[in-house]
């Protein structure tokens, strides 16, 4: 009697279900199976691919850190990065910005090993500052280390040249300091300092750094730009009132992730925004619940190549935006 096309599918499910088992459940390898069955490890390989695409084979990851790799992977394919790290938080009375530092620290303990990175632009921010806290010391004589900021005229406990000192010294690094002001007091006395040599040409070597690190920031008092950064004749109201949401390198922009029509952003005295594009690597360090408008508005710019953020930051980004 010819079989039905019934019959035929019932064989077949229970092929792909006896594979299936010997592979997932008694633990033999491909070859082994294919022995036992008497087929080739190709049709093993191929019948454990069809038993997943039917939901025969289902994984199923139960770890506190399954959430963060999924959310890591929607960011990527999301904003078009090319790779995400999202720190858990399992209590949320933590400090973000250390959260979100240590695996900085971690992944620049990786990424400043490799001898391709000659040289590591360092932006301004106290999530950068955590992550030397969890950096492995290592010996790199052949890596510069560049400030890629202006220094605050205020005192302030965020100090990019002491920053750029530090992690230069915890990799045995050179270091190149980029000594102006954060803002000039208007657009045609930016435009004179940067027409200086010396200038200029520091500019050109932020401009071609291998990896650059930086963070944002928004227009609350939480942000370290508003509280020491911002020049006297500035308040957060007036750069509220334009439309920002926050700064990134000293820029405020809106939630699009454009520049407001604030003179603010005509007396940044550095490096401009569209200039990211042209580095390998930019790693934004960036969470919390204050900052999730920023982050996604300076995502969206396409200059970022790398985000290490938060749990919680991660699923407004995916889920709000």
């Amino acid at each position: 009697m010819p079989q039905t096309s019934n019959t035929i599918a019932q064989q077949e499910e229970r092929f792909l279900v006896r594979i299936a088992w010997a592979c997932e459940i008694e633990g033999l390898t491909q070859a082994d199976v294919a022995k036992r069955f008497g087929v080739t490890r190709l049709r093993v390989n191929k019948a454990l691919a069809e038993a997943k695409k039917r939901g025969i084979i289902r994984v199923s990851i139960n770890s506190a850190y399954s959430a963060c790799t999924e959310a890591e992977y929607e960011l990527k394919n999301k904003y078009r990065l090319q790779e995400v790290h999202v720190a858990p938080i399992s209590d949320k009375s933590s400090s973000v910005k250390k959260l979100i530092g240590c695996y900085l620290g971690q992944y620049l303990s990786r990424l400043l090993a490799d001898p391709d990175v000659k040289s590591f632009g360092l932006g301004w921010g106290r999530t950068l500052n955590f992550a030397m806290q969890y950096m492995q010391p290592m010996n790199r004589p052949d890596l510069e280390m560049v400030s890629v900021m202006g220094c605050v005229t205020r005192a302030s406990d965020v100090n990019i040249i002491e920053s750029t000192r530090l992690m230069a010294n915890l990799c045995n690094a050179q270091k190149s300091y980029f000594t102006a002001p954060l803002y000039a007091s208007s657009r045609k006395s930016r435009d004179t300092l940067l027409k200086q040599d010396v200038f200029k040409d520091m500019l050109d070597r932020i401009r071609h750094v291998d990896t650059l690190a930086m963070t944002v920031g928004d227009v609350s008092g939480l942000s370290d730009m508003i509280r020491d950064g911002l020049p006297s004749s500035v308040t957060p109201g007036d750069l509220v009132d334009a439309g920002a949401v926050g700064d990134a390198l000293g820029y405020y922009l809106n939630a699009e992730g454009k520049l407001v029509k604030h003179k603010i952003n005509g007396c940044v005295v550095g490096m401009e925004l569209a200039d990211l594009g042209q580095i390998p690597n930019v790693v934004l360090a960036a969470g919390g619940k204050h900052k999730q408008t920023i982050i996604n508005a300076i995502l969206n710019l396409g200059l970022v190549n790398t985000l290490v953020t938060d749990q919680l930051t991660a699923s407004t980004l995916l889920k709000k935006f």
